[in-house]
């Protein structure tokens, strides 16, 4: 197993540093999801909300909000 971690490794990052990383990175992954699993039965249960947001997110956010001034 060391071997195989080590040669997935940067070269300049310790094992431990690199196996803590995963564990941090795999953490804020199951985390997020998580988030995101909650937040979808929340618009599910609340179809205001979820209206809202799909007009939220149908915005034309590339366009200027406020004209430019000479």
């Amino acid at each position: 197993m060391v071997k195989k971690v080590t040669s997935l490794k940067p070269k300049d990052e310790s094992i431990s540093g690199y196996v803590r990383s995963l564990i941090e990175r795999e953490h804020r992954a199951r985390e997020h999801r998580a988030a995101a699993n909650v937040y979808q039965r929340f618009l599910d249960e609340n179809p205001e909300e979820r209206s809202a947001m799909e007009i939220w997110q149908s915005a034309p956010l590339v366009d200027d909000v406020e004209p430019e001034k000479p």
